[in-house]
């Protein structure tokens, strides 16, 4: 009921002769306006029941908050190790070439030099090695179980190269038995993939000096005629192989047996040289050269950030997937064939690409809102429930402080319509004042004054009923 109806109804009400305490002549005395249009205390917002009406939300808030960040995902490191090979390596090369992609995005890509796939696994395998990422030639196991390393898959084919100086024309491997043989250094994976190759055709490892050369230095060896063949597993952009490709006396090897190759060893696969691809005026090579040819793979720990695993698929992206003289373009990086379980995010990216957020946004604020989606968490779940919730609250606390008083004033408002007779005036004005000095010691927001106003007429209407009790009706007749 508005103010004004309120004001019309009471003075209807009230009016009359009956009344003079309450109106005279229809006109409200001062003491009836007085006690019906008392300001009401308080402001436009109960801060004090808002607290308790919200207290409860900004609890399970905070504690929402407390839960997510034992989740969320500390920030990328600024500093990662990748483990290569020799400084004049493809692996060395290439890791080269990542670095300056990392560097774009502020991290430091640190690249160490090792002597191969095999010390590379060995360091990934040691935690306190420091070793966060390494080239790992394919078919070379992990000694045990290796359960906290997986494959961001294989980078690119990496051909075995058997050159050799000499008339012969050699065509089989087992042709290699008693010649001076380089088959790389302990701890590289040319040498463990040689080893295997020359066993299953019958060939000793070479012990003789110079056999563990590798790169440029084998290469040198070969040259000088002090190798009589050196064995390679590298990419056509190694510097030993692009010499060598272009030496008069140095001849390569094209394998009859590479099909047979592939069934007794799975993880090789048959590629071609063909006749010119290496350069076409002089006609490099002279025929196509049948080869096989490994995979090399990146692995990193398990531990690795995401972040830097979805940038890290990036550059050998941007690295790899362009056309080479074994592949044809986006053949590689490939998740198949590989030695060790795919890491999620490496295999996510190679299928859908970048994650949505650094589609849009710059690498360090993706990550950034990324870590911040954790949080936002408990306010999808918690806060915005209670949202809906609790202005219902609030309008419930304030109503239920005016709306108590009604329960009592009813109760007055019962015993004064039983009275028999005035005899109890005095109790049900004093009860009534008690009502009324707890009304008007009410504090509610602006919003609720008409339901106060509400209430303080309705006492003043019970007083009016008291007053007509304390009347003496007219003798009958």
């Amino acid at each position: 009921m508005s103010l004004r109806r309120a004001v019309i109804f009471l003075r209807s009400t009230v009016g009359g002769k009956n009344n003079q305490d309450i109106s005279r002549g229809g006109v409200m005395t001062e003491e009836a306006k007085r006690r019906l249009f008392r300001m009401p205390q308080g402001g436009a917002i109960s801060w004090r029941d808002l607290f308790f009406a919200w207290w409860p939300a900004l609890l399970f808030t905070v504690l929402g908050f407390a839960v997510a960040a034992m989740f969320i995902k500390p920030a990328p490191p600024d500093r990662v190790v990748i483990a290569t090979g020799a400084m004049d390596g493809a692996y060395y090369h290439f890791a080269r070439r990542y670095a300056e992609i990392f560097a774009r995005y502020g991290i430091t890509l640190e690249v160490r030099a090792t002597s191969g796939s095999v010390e590379n696994l060995k360091l990934l395998a040691d935690e306190d090695a420091g070793v966060d990422i390494g080239f790992v030639q394919g078919g070379i196991p992990a000694e045990g179980e290796a359960t906290d390393l997986q494959s961001m898959g294989a980078m690119y084919y990496e051909p075995l190269w058997v050159f050799y100086r000499g008339g012969e024309t050699i065509e089989r491997l087992s042709q290699l038995k008693g010649k001076r043989l380089a088959i790389g250094p302990e701890g590289s994976g040319t040498r463990k993939l040689a080893i295997a190759l020359l066993q299953a055709n019958g060939v000793a490892t070479p012990d003789m000096k110079g056999g563990n050369l590798t790169g440029e230095a084998a290469a040198r060896a070969l040259r000088e005629g002090q190798l009589d063949a050196a064995v390679f597993v590298a990419s056509a952009q190694s510097k030993a192989v692009a010499g060598l490709l272009r030496e008069r006396d140095i001849r390569l090897v094209s394998l009859v047996q590479a099909e047979g190759y592939t069934r007794h060893f799975p993880f090789l696969s048959v590629v071609t040289l063909p006749r010119g691809s290496i350069d076409l005026k002089q006609d490099i090579p002279a025929h196509d050269v049948n080869m096989v040819a490994t995979t090399a793979n990146l692995v990193v720990r398990d531990t690795l950030h995401p972040a830097v695993v979805n940038l890290m698929s990036a550059a050998a992206k941007e690295v790899h997937a362009a056309p080479s003289l074994f592949s044809a373009e986006d053949k590689f990086p490939s998740s198949r064939d590989v030695d060790f379980k795919m890491h999620p995010h490496a295999e996510r990216y190679y299928k859908n690409g970048l994650p949505f957020l650094q589609r849009f946004m710059p690498f360090w604020a993706a990550t950034l809102l990324d870590r911040m989606l954790v949080l936002l968490l408990p306010l999808l779940a918690i806060v915005l429930p209670l949202v809906r919730v609790l202005p219902a609250l609030y309008q419930w606390r304030i109503r239920s402080r005016i709306y108590r008083n009604y329960g009592e004033l009813k109760y007055l408002e019962s015993d004064v319509a039983n009275a028999a007779d005035h005899s109890k005036t005095a109790e049900f004005y004093g009860r009534l004042d008690a009502i009324e000095a707890r009304v008007n010691r009410l504090r509610v927001p602006l919003a609720h004054h008409e339901q106060l106003y509400t209430l303080r007429w309705h006492v003043d209407l019970v007083r009016t009923r008291i007053a007509k009790l304390s009347v003496p009706l007219p003798p009958a007749g």
